[in-house]
């Protein structure tokens, strides 16, 4: 894939010029609150003067999924971002609102991620959404969107794209997840108004909502940076190492508890599962009852419930699908090792 370059020019955001070689931090209005404070949008753009792609890095469009801040607030520290050529629009938290309460949706419990492209005279969730695609997604050619799972769950590191687009799928291999979804495109997203300007798009889903993973972020951060040299706008380093190549996933299956009761889980994320292989019990308070929570299918386990109470038909794991799954095993297994905060490794 050759990436689409800019000429050296200024980038205005906000009717704000920042100039080729300058960093600016500008923080976009989005409303007033009831005590008529007021609530913007931070936003840092780094413009190179040398002519690369610009590239926008997106966190926290659910305002209760934090590794990506950390995942950005690192990435802006790197001092490789020296000789970066092009442009990177950093966006650390999207759904301010939602941030400050430490909750998903917006004040008009809208889910900012199905609001997109927004209306300028509609709602806050279609105002914020609509300022994103005008402000951030419009001076882009790439972008990345960094998410973790919903409160009570947590997410495998993996990346989810649509791998009919050759771009993107190319993309999704440099990351470098374990495991690559093929992930249908959601009415309303972020993701769907990106491919529909024709902006290659990820989405990176890693960890659990209000809590900081340190394997996650330091993956997210690796992400970002061999995405960005590959799209040219960092410099290529020797490959000191093979790198894990990822297993691409062309389905998934939620598994759901066949009744209510709580869950004594006996399947870690990354597992590998065989059809009908037990991963939980559900059980009554006394223990009078016991019933078996059976895979549906092979794969491997990429997401799962962290709370220990369900009620019938609630979602609890989720399996992607693979051709060979001991080998997305290994994968997995593979990358835990790399990642992890206690391996002494110099960053790719």
């Amino acid at each position: 894939m050759a990436a689409k370059l800019d000429a050296v020019r200024a980038v205005t955001i906000g009717g704000i010029s920042v100039n080729p070689g300058e960093r600016r931090t500008i923080d976009l209005p989005i409303a007033h609150l009831y005590t008529h404070d007021k609530i913007a949008l931070p936003v840092q753009v780094i413009n190179s003067k040398r002519p690369g792609p610009t590239l926008f890095v997106t966190a926290a469009i659910h305002g209760d999924e934090l590794n990506g801040v950390s995942i950005i607030r690192r990435l802006i520290q790197l001092p490789e971002l020296r000789s970066m050529r092009g442009c990177l629009i950093a966006v650390p938290i999207v759904n301010v609102f939602g941030f400050i309460h430490r909750t998903r949706y917006l004040p008009d419990r809208r889910d900012l991620n199905r609001s997109f492209p927004g209306r300028e005279l509609g709602s806050i969730a279609a105002r914020l959404a609509n300022l994103i695609t005008t402000e951030i997604v419009a001076k882009a050619q790439y972008g990345i969107d960094l998410h973790t799972a919903a409160v009570d769950r947590d997410n495998l590191p993996q990346i989810r794209a649509n791998l009919s687009d050759p771009d993107v799928l190319e993309m999704a291999k440099i990351f470098g997840t374990p495991v690559i979804l093929d992930s249908q495109i959601r009415d309303g997203s972020l993701r769907e108004y990106a491919a529909e300007q024709g902006i290659p798009m990820l989405l990176y889903e890693a960890g659990e909502a209000l809590r900081f993973d340190e394997i996650s972020i330091r993956a997210g951060v690796r992400g970002v940076r061999r995405v960005m040299r590959f799209l040219g706008m960092l410099p290529m380093r020797p490959q000191r190492q093979q790198r894990m190549e990822p297993v691409v996933s062309r389905s998934s299956t939620w598994v759901r508890a066949p009744c209510s009761g709580i869950i004594d889980t006996k399947s870690a994320l990354g597992m590998r599962v065989k059809a009908d292989q037990e991963l939980a019990t559900v059980v009554d308070p006394f223990g009078a009852t016991q019933t078996g929570v059976l895979a549906s299918s092979a794969g491997i386990v990429i997401g799962r419930s962290t709370l220990p109470l369900a009620y019938e038909g609630d979602a609890l794991f989720h399996i992607a699908r693979f051709d060979d799954p001991k080998m997305a095993e290994a994968t997995v297994e593979e990358f835990h090792q790399s990642h992890a905060p206690e391996t002494v490794r110099k960053d790719e």
